[in-house]
């Protein structure tokens, strides 16, 4: 049966990365029997990712397996402006231990191995990372969707404490704008 081609559209959409491939090895009378596991990190550029890992006899249907899996489990991060964090978070799985930290524009993505298939699927065009445990590419990949789901928007900061985006952006703002105010009055004195 053919699929609609909304579906097709739908599936084309995804940007799939294969962050890595083992082969393994199972020892049986007559000889080895040869297996592969894939794991694969799809994003749909706009700030929704998800890894999966799939296992088979043959290399595509290990792929194929895993993207499958990565789409089941996708996860929404919310992006500063589209393009970056909105603070700078730490993950953890097992020993591996990532730094993710916002970025300013034009920095691009600063992230080695299977933290760069996560970020360029997921549509972050400025970040800085640091892998500081585990170059496990299975580990990394998690801790980093681990420091991703704790990522938070001031929306969702405003909402849970009942107040305004603004007043709580303005915060920020406010207090800055208060220290730059004592700054003055303190030249103003100087001066005199």
């Amino acid at each position: 049966m053919a699929r609609p081609d909304s579906f097709q559209k739908e599936e084309s959409e995804f940007i799939e990365k294969l962050v890595h491939i083992n082969r393994v090895a199972k020892v049986v009378k007559g000889g080895r029997r040869f297996g592969f596991a894939a794991l694969v990190v799809v994003g749909d550029g706009r700030g929704r990712a998800g890894f999966g890992k799939g296992k088979a006899r043959e290399v595509p249907e290990a792929i194929k397996k895993a993207t499958e899996a990565a789409k089941k489990n996708m996860i929404r991060v919310p992006l500063k402006e589209g393009r970056t964090l909105h603070h700078d978070v730490n993950g953890r799985h097992g020993a591996g231990k990532v730094l993710l930290r916002t970025a300013q524009a034009g920095t691009g993505i600063i992230a080695g191995g299977p933290m760069r298939a996560v970020f360029e699927s997921l549509g972050v065009a400025d970040v800085v990372t640091k892998s500081l445990g585990s170059a496990n590419p299975y580990n990394m990949v998690r801790a980093t969707f681990g420091a991703l789901k704790n990522q938070v928007s001031p929306r969702s900061v405003a909402a849970k404490r009942n107040k305004k985006v603004s007043d709580i952006v303005a915060r920020r703002d406010g207090y800055n704008a208060s220290q730059a105010e004592a700054t003055e009055a303190s030249d103003a004195k100087v001066t005199e």
